[in-house]
């Protein structure tokens, strides 16, 4: 593999992780690009380490474009550690719940939602 495809590579299989706290002892971790491979394990990691110092953490997936196997598998043990999940896309959040995941959506797609409504039809 040339040095050129391995830097294209890790561009494409990039996890950005910014952190907001959010007061004492409240985090929500900002993540942009793919939850993948090696970067689903730093984020348990980070996670695990947030929590272990007595944080409240949240993950913000609103900039998650892609989940592995690997990723949903780190979710879903985060999730039941205790870490809120939210902001996903439609699709992402569809995935994660099919996996019993709880995952909150991003509040425009909520928003956006198409709502029944009682509609007469008239004959003309």
């Amino acid at each position: 593999m040339s040095p050129r495809v391995r830097s294209e590579r890790s561009e494409v299989d990039v996890l950005r992780i910014l952190r907001d706290d959010q007061g004492v002892l409240r985090v929500v971790l900002v993540l942009e690009g793919r939850i993948v491979m090696e970067w689903a394990d730093v984020l348990e990691d980070e996670c695990l380490a947030l929590i272990r110092s007595g944080f409240r953490v949240a993950l913000d997936l609103s900039g998650v474009v892609f989940i592995d196997r690997r990723g949903v598998d780190a979710l879903d043990r985060l999730g039941r550690a205790g870490i809120e999940i939210k902001g996903c896309s439609p699709s992402i959040a569809d995935m994660l719940e099919e996996g019993g995941i709880r995952a909150t959506r991003k509040r425009e797609e909520m928003n956006d939602r198409i709502v029944p409504s009682k509609r007469r039809s008239f004959d003309a």
